[in-house]
């Protein structure tokens, strides 16, 4: 006799009725319904590891501290305990399915983390998914807590863990451009303002300047962190705490800080903690602010790279792929361009958040999936686009330096470093004759005989004109009266 097929469904209850359950998943029937109504960016919440990772810390602080005020059973809190730890290890990310955005303020998510961590705890303790008698999602993987204080909660730990690996990006893309500033520090070049050229610099200096930029970024981004360490564990449906122990909140709070490292508190008045998301906007903004100045950076890449024949072409990128389908030989910047682009996304992603904060109401931001969901892709996305950038073009940059040689020696905007010695009237007249006459500002100025050619010299080295040496006036300004016209 052929033996019985095995079951490939199970079925699962829940108030709206019963659904059939493929038999090996560790999600249940709450998923399922969620699964059907958010098919909308086919993108489930496992795309964002350190959240589904953070959810389970949740559930695992929270059975500990259900076991330690005696509203859980060992047993039972110890399998939630070892069933969230396999979460935390990287298991099962793949049964996290429902979308990353959903309606119901994160319900959909935290069902989805109950039903996974029960299933896998039932399976560990020898029995089959979906024997809810013994161990339920909701009696006991979600004992004292609530959508509303495990899904913010669990945010902003998975924001903080998320952070933690755009800032060493961060930090590697800066010390990337610290190291071309060092490689590029005797080359002098023409500076620019309004698009026209200007005083001289060294292009160690412009590089430097990158790199300043990016490191005031990682401290602005690590102090805006800490808007993520408040947290409204125990604050149940609205804040009040109801079907919650009074010793429920402090003891979380001890686990959650042990099982993060993360120097977590809980919010003074948890009623306005679960219904204000502001924090969100503020965080937000910080990666608006990092990604338009890595924008405005790569835009002065991609001018300074240039040409290579018509353009400033002081810099040399990397060339990475062909840049025509119909110009043979052409190299387009597409590095810093995908970067840019990065950046209007993180900018569109910034002003969805500041219309899901403004869209919360009374005792709830029923919009917290989408504020989510745009910081976590933004956060995702630049730590991204920061590694391309720097192992795909920074790194490879090469300084065009006879160009830069020729440009320098041709720069009219060498005569303001000799203001001191000739006076502004002269220089501009000495400037004026240098652009009509295509002749070297320093050969004029000694014709002129307003100075020596050896003072001349000295006052326009690299380190005199780049501002990496003081200069002094040491010869009395010729009045502007007294000068025979040039």
């Amino acid at each position: 006799m052929a033996s019985a097929e095995p079951t490939l469904t199970r079925t699962e209850t829940d108030s709206l009725g019963s659904m059939e359950i493929p038999a090996d998943a560790y999600w249940g029937i709450h998923t399922a319904r969620a699964d059907e109504n958010f098919p909308i960016t086919k993108r489930p919440i496992s795309v964002y590891p350190d959240l589904v990772r953070a959810l389970a810390m949740v559930k695992q602080a929270s059975a500990r501290a259900n076991r330690e005020i005696g509203v859980l059973d060992p047993e039972r809190a110890d399998l939630i305990d070892r069933a969230a730890q396999r979460v935390i290890d990287g298991e099962f990310h793949d049964q996290f399915t429902v979308g990353v955005i959903q309606g119901g303020a994160g319900t959909s998510t935290n069902m989805n983390a109950n039903e996974v961590i029960t299933n896998i705890a039932l399976e560990m303790a020898g029995r089959e998914k979906g024997d809810y008698a013994f161990l339920s999602p909701i009696d006991h993987t979600n004992r004292s807590q609530s959508t509303n204080d495990v899904y913010p909660t669990a945010v902003k730990i998975g924001l903080s863990l998320t952070l933690q690996a755009l800032l060493e990006e961060l930090d590697l893309l800066r010390r990337s451009f610290l190291s071309k500033s060092s490689e590029f520090h005797d080359v002098l070049k023409v500076g620019r303002t309004q698009l026209q050229d200007a005083v001289p610099m060294t292009l160690g200096q412009e590089f430097h300047g990158f790199a300043t930029t990016l490191g005031e970024d990682h401290s602005r981004l690590t102090e805006n962190a800490s808007l993520m360490f408040e947290i409204n564990m125990g604050a149940t449906a609205i804040g009040t705490g109801i079907t919650t122990h009074s010793d429920y909140a402090p003891a979380v709070l001890r686990h959650l800080r042990e099982i993060t490292g993360l120097d977590l508190e809980t919010a003074t008045d948890l009623v306005e903690s679960t219904s204000d998301t502001g924090a969100f906007m503020s965080f937000s903004s910080s990666l608006k602010r990092n990604a338009i100045k890595l924008s405005k950076i790569c835009n002065d890449l991609r001018l300074l790279a240039s040409g290579p024949q018509a353009g400033l072409g002081e810099i040399n990128l990397p060339a990475r792929q062909a840049g025509s389908s119909i110009m043979p030989g052409k190299v387009n910047p597409v590095i810093p361009e995908v970067v840019n682009q990065v950046a209007f996304a993180v900018v569109g992603a910034d002003m969805t958040v500041t219309m899901a904060v403004e869209g919360g109401q009374l005792q709830l931001n029923a919009f917290e999936p989408v504020i989510a969901h745009s910081i976590f892709q933004s956060i995702t996305w630049m730590r991204q686009a920061m590694w391309t950038l720097r192992v795909n073009c920074i790194e490879g940059i090469t300084a065009n330096r006879d160009r830069l040689v020729t440009m320098v020696g041709a720069s009219v905007g060498v005569v303001t470093a000799l203001t001191p010695f000739i006076g502004y009237a002269a220089a501009a007249a000495l400037a004026k004759t240098a652009l009509l006459t295509n002749r070297n500002v320093a050969d004029l100025v000694v014709e002129a005989g307003l100075m020596s050619r050896e003072e001349v010299t000295k006052q326009l080295s690299p380190a005199r004109l780049s501002g990496l040496e003081a200069v002094t006036a040491a010869i009395p300004i010729i009045p502007s009266d007294d000068l025979i016209e040039i």
